[in-house]
């Protein structure tokens, strides 16, 4: 059994409580807020209001309230959206991230702790902290958000180790999952296009929310031509924004570059072909989709 940890300092934590806590979520992200109990916890996003992406995250119930587990990058920016849509909701919203952390591990190693289960977003205490299943895929494992204080002695008692935090984003990136870089994809693609519905971030059955209209239209129209996959640098340099072409024929464009690249296909043109090797301005890609994306298709 694999017994890495991987402490991800690149994460932050806000906190959500105060008697509107719930319905100011509900009508904000993607998910609906009542699969969030104490023993579930969800995988959300904000979007504009005409369906475009901003800011992905976990929700986590947490006494009263709610962890709002998102990209330290983006977390200020998270912060002052969720404030600026609080208007006169009686709700708190702090930023905890210098309190707490979030430390991921693996899925066999998670089965293995008394209280488990195999259910995705499956959440339960450890020592007062929860631990979940990550919601989107059982293979990048459960998360365990916990007082930076109490975290190494929790660490211990669980027999993990620390592994370098790359480790963690390489496995996201092939599993074919944004593991870092969300600003990149800001108001570039609707959040369907992120592959928000197959990785459960997204319900179709709840009520009114930010960018629910566009979202559903896409969705019950089957307009959703275009989505977010992995890219693997065969040659040559990628640069943001470059687009990407089957022979003379545009197809994509490269939205992250650096270290986990990904780009925005027209995965449904006539020109498209996954076993192909497309060129950019200065190389040349090939595309890589998910195997969980196959198979839901």
């Amino acid at each position: 059994m694999n017994n890495d940890v991987y402490i991800l300092n690149d994460r932050a934590i806000l906190y959500i409580n105060g008697t509107d806590a719930k319905d100011f979520l509900q009508n904000l992200i993607s998910n609906d807020i009542n699969k969030v109990t104490e023993n579930s916890s969800c995988f959300a996003s904000l979007f504009t209001p005409q369906g475009k992406f901003l800011y992905e995250f976990m929700v986590v119930k947490h006494k009263s309230g709610y962890f709002i587990d998102c990209e330290k990058s983006q977390s200020e920016e998270v912060f002052k959206q969720l404030n600026l849509y609080k208007i006169r909701s009686k709700v708190e919203i702090l930023n905890l991230s210098n309190e707490f952390v979030v430390a991921c591990f693996g899925y066999e190693k998670y089965l293995s702790i008394e209280g488990s289960k195999d259910i995705l977003g499956f959440t339960f205490k450890y020592r007062e902290d929860p631990i979940f299943l990550d919601p989107r895929n059982k293979l990048l494992g459960a998360r365990l958000i916990i007082n930076l204080e109490k975290l190494y002695l929790s660490l211990k008692k669980l027999s993990l180790k620390n592994s370098k935090i790359n480790n963690y984003h390489i496995k996201s990136y092939k599993l074919g999952i944004v593991p870092k870089n969300f600003n990149k994809l800001k108001n570039k693609l609707f959040g369907i296009e992120c592959n928000y519905e197959e990785l459960n971030g997204i319900d179709f059955k709840k009520g009114c929310y930010v960018g629910q209209e566009n979202t559903a239209r896409i969705k019950l129209k089957n307009k959703l031509s275009k989505r977010l996959f992995p890219i693997e640098i065969i040659d040559g340099k990628l640069n943001e924004n470059d687009t990407i072409f089957a022979n003379d024929t545009e197809i994509g464009k490269v939205l992250i570059s650096e270290e986990y690249p990904f780009a925005l296909v027209k995965f449904l043109d006539k020109n498209f072909d996954k076993n192909k090797i497309f060129k950019c301005k200065n190389g040349s890609i090939k595309v890589l989709i998910p195997d969980w994306l196959e198979k839901s298709s």
